[in-house]
Protein backbone atom coordinates (compact mmCIF):
# COMPACT_ATOMS: atom_id res chain seq x y z
CA UNK A 1 0.00 0.00 0.00
CA UNK A 2 1.50 3.38 -0.99
CA UNK A 3 2.26 5.85 1.74
CA UNK A 4 -0.10 8.83 2.05
CA UNK A 5 1.10 12.41 2.36
CA UNK A 6 -0.47 15.69 3.39
CA UNK A 7 1.10 19.16 3.18
CA UNK A 8 1.11 21.83 5.87
CA UNK A 9 1.80 25.47 5.10
CA UNK A 10 3.09 26.39 8.51
CA UNK A 11 5.15 28.96 10.37
CA UNK A 12 8.87 28.29 10.71
CA UNK A 13 8.47 28.17 14.51
CA UNK A 14 9.86 24.81 15.61
CA UNK A 15 7.61 24.78 18.69
CA UNK A 16 4.52 24.01 16.59
CA UNK A 17 5.82 21.46 14.09
CA UNK A 18 5.20 18.31 16.15
CA UNK A 19 1.69 19.35 17.24
CA UNK A 20 0.66 20.06 13.63
CA UNK A 21 2.19 16.84 12.32
CA UNK A 22 0.54 14.72 15.03
CA UNK A 23 -2.85 16.39 14.54
CA UNK A 24 -2.82 15.80 10.79
CA UNK A 25 -1.58 12.20 10.98
CA UNK A 26 -4.10 11.33 13.69
CA UNK A 27 -7.13 12.97 12.11
CA UNK A 28 -6.54 12.58 8.38
CA UNK A 29 -5.10 9.07 8.02
CA UNK A 30 -1.82 10.04 6.39
CA UNK A 31 1.66 8.68 6.99
CA UNK A 32 3.69 11.83 6.41
CA UNK A 33 3.28 15.61 6.41
CA UNK A 34 5.35 17.72 4.05
CA UNK A 35 6.26 21.01 5.73
CA UNK A 36 6.13 24.18 3.69
CA UNK A 37 7.37 26.79 6.16
CA UNK A 38 7.32 30.57 6.10
CA UNK A 39 7.44 32.96 9.04
CA UNK A 40 3.81 33.91 9.72
CA UNK A 41 2.60 31.85 6.75
CA UNK A 42 -1.11 32.50 7.34
CA UNK A 43 -0.50 36.26 7.33
CA UNK A 44 1.76 36.09 4.26
CA UNK A 45 -0.92 34.20 2.31
CA UNK A 46 -3.85 36.28 3.54
CA UNK A 47 -2.26 39.67 2.88
CA UNK A 48 -0.54 38.77 -0.38
CA UNK A 49 1.91 41.67 -0.01
CA UNK A 50 5.15 39.71 -0.30
CA UNK A 51 4.84 38.42 -3.86
CA UNK A 52 8.19 36.61 -3.75
CA UNK A 53 7.23 34.68 -0.58
CA UNK A 54 3.78 33.97 -1.99
CA UNK A 55 5.20 32.53 -5.23
CA UNK A 56 7.75 30.52 -3.27
CA UNK A 57 5.04 28.98 -1.08
CA UNK A 58 2.96 28.18 -4.14
CA UNK A 59 5.88 26.45 -5.91
CA UNK A 60 6.71 24.38 -2.83
CA UNK A 61 3.08 23.34 -2.36
CA UNK A 62 2.82 22.36 -6.04
CA UNK A 63 6.02 20.33 -5.68
CA UNK A 64 4.58 18.49 -2.68
CA UNK A 65 1.17 17.92 -4.29
CA UNK A 66 2.64 16.66 -7.56
CA UNK A 67 5.54 14.72 -6.10
CA UNK A 68 3.76 13.02 -3.21
CA UNK A 69 0.20 12.91 -4.55
CA UNK A 70 -0.97 15.07 -1.65
CA UNK A 71 -4.75 15.23 -1.27
CA UNK A 72 -4.98 17.42 1.86
CA UNK A 73 -3.31 20.81 2.25
CA UNK A 74 -3.42 22.70 5.55
CA UNK A 75 -2.85 26.37 6.35
CA UNK A 76 -1.65 26.81 9.92
CA UNK A 77 -1.61 29.69 12.39
CA UNK A 78 -0.44 29.59 15.98
CA UNK A 79 -0.51 31.31 19.32
CA UNK A 80 2.52 33.46 20.08
CA UNK A 81 3.75 33.88 16.53
CA UNK A 82 6.66 36.34 16.29
CA UNK A 83 6.02 37.12 12.64
CA UNK A 84 2.27 37.45 13.11
CA UNK A 85 1.46 38.99 16.50
CA UNK A 86 -2.27 39.26 15.72
CA UNK A 87 -4.66 37.74 18.25
CA UNK A 88 -6.35 34.37 17.78
CA UNK A 89 -9.53 35.75 16.19
CA UNK A 90 -7.59 37.79 13.64
CA UNK A 91 -5.26 34.92 12.82
CA UNK A 92 -8.23 32.61 12.26
CA UNK A 93 -9.66 35.16 9.82
CA UNK A 94 -6.29 35.18 8.07
CA UNK A 95 -6.32 31.37 7.89
CA UNK A 96 -9.74 31.45 6.22
CA UNK A 97 -8.56 34.07 3.73
CA UNK A 98 -5.37 32.08 3.13
CA UNK A 99 -7.44 28.98 2.37
CA UNK A 100 -9.20 30.99 -0.36
CA UNK A 101 -5.83 32.04 -1.77
CA UNK A 102 -4.53 28.47 -1.86
CA UNK A 103 -7.85 27.32 -3.36
CA UNK A 104 -7.37 29.83 -6.19
CA UNK A 105 -4.26 27.89 -7.24
CA UNK A 106 -6.54 25.10 -8.53
CA UNK A 107 -4.43 22.31 -7.09
CA UNK A 108 -5.53 18.72 -7.75
CA UNK A 109 -6.33 18.13 -4.06
CA UNK A 110 -9.44 17.08 -2.15
CA UNK A 111 -9.21 19.42 0.84
CA UNK A 112 -7.66 22.74 1.78
CA UNK A 113 -8.20 23.23 5.49
CA UNK A 114 -7.10 25.47 8.33
CA UNK A 115 -5.48 24.57 11.64
CA UNK A 116 -5.03 26.68 14.75
CA UNK A 117 -2.34 25.73 17.29
CA UNK A 118 -3.56 26.75 20.74
CA UNK A 119 -1.74 28.43 23.61
CA UNK A 120 0.74 25.93 25.03
CA UNK A 121 1.51 24.88 21.43
CA UNK A 122 0.60 21.23 22.02
CA UNK A 123 -2.99 21.04 20.79
CA UNK A 124 -4.64 21.97 17.51
CA UNK A 125 -8.13 22.39 16.11
CA UNK A 126 -9.60 22.91 12.67
CA UNK A 127 -10.50 26.41 11.59
CA UNK A 128 -13.77 26.41 9.72
CA UNK A 129 -14.87 29.16 7.32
Amino acid sequence: MPEKFAAAINCIDGRVQQAVRSFIITNFEVDHVDKITEAGANKVLAEGLDKIALESIKKRVEFSVNGHNVKDVFVVGHFGCLANPADEDEQKKQIIKAIAVVSSWNLPVENILGIWVHKGLKTCSLVMP
